[in-house]
């Protein structure tokens, strides 16, 4: 449910729940402020317990969201290393396969990029995988013709490592990007910070004090949780798959090759 939201959506709605559950708790702790003595002490103890729990369960989040972020742009970097070390290797081709194989990595590499700026599960997404996939298979069977016509030599065996590794990165990047934490983990946690809000609401409504500290509280949360699930949103929410590695070689693709083939 909170990744198919826009980051504006998921904003608002995060910021409904748990102000909304923050002044319901410090309005029925109004309500209750003449029981003040009979409910302090247990109101007290489980909003600071509750409180120390969501705390400990949102750092957990919040650092497993960091980790997926940092693996999905380490996925981006290694994805370029592997197209620009099978571009380079492919430059060493014997014609025609040499020819043949060169303006498929520019297109590979287009379709690489496409996947980068596209929402993961949309058909914009699927459209960039499936052109990497034909691309893979239309350069392997030029890679059987090589190494077919030159079977003892170095260059098409190495070309042939480089490309197989390249194709496995894709299935690599693909499974990062899709990676999340499932809804009803980020359900819990907004329900937990809501719930833990409400009773420190509550608590601080029975003192008749501490609106400020508390809708502080409620700021803070809301940020925490709006940026923990930003991260694991990839192309969606503001923060962003940097893919300026793939740009980078795809503008070097514009360049002559550096090397030619030997016949």
């Amino acid at each position: 449910m909170f990744f198919s939201l826009s980051s504006w959506q998921l904003g608002l709605l995060l910021t409904v729940i748990l102000f909304g559950a923050t002044l319901i708790g410090l309005t029925i702790g109004r309500i209750l402020s003449h029981h003040v003595e009979a409910l302090r002490e247990p109101f007290g103890a489980v909003q600071a317990a509750l409180l120390t729990l969501v705390g400990l369960v949102l750092a957990f989040g919040l650092a497993m969201a960091v980790g997926r972020y940092d693996s999905r742009r380490a996925a981006v970097v290694d994805d370029a290393n592997a197209i620009g070390t099978a571009y380079l290797r492919a430059q060493l081709l014997d014609e025609p396969a040499r020819s043949r194989s060169l303006p498929l990595f520019v297109a590979y590499t287009d379709a690489s990029l496409a996947l980068s700026r596209a929402v993961p599960g949309t058909a914009a997404a699927k459209r960039a995988i499936a052109s990497e996939s034909e691309i893979q298979r239309r350069l392997w069977r030029l890679t059987g013709t090589a190494v077919a016509g030159a079977p003892t030599d170095s260059a098409p065996r190495l070309y042939v490592e480089s490309l197989n590794t390249m194709i496995d990165m894709q299935t690599t990047r693909v499974a990062v990007l899709n990676n999340r934490v499932p809804g009803a983990i980020l359900l819990v946690e907004v329900l937990g910070a809501a719930t833990a809000l409400g009773l420190m609401g509550l608590y601080l409504g029975i003192l008749s004090r501490g609106v400020v500290t508390v809708l502080l509280a409620a700021g803070l949360l809301t940020v925490l949780l709006f940026v923990s699930f930003d991260l694991d949103r990839p192309e969606r929410g503001f923060i962003k798959i940097p893919s300026a590695p793939l740009a980078a070689l795809r503008a070097s693709m514009d360049l002559p090759p550096a090397a030619g083939g030997t016949r």
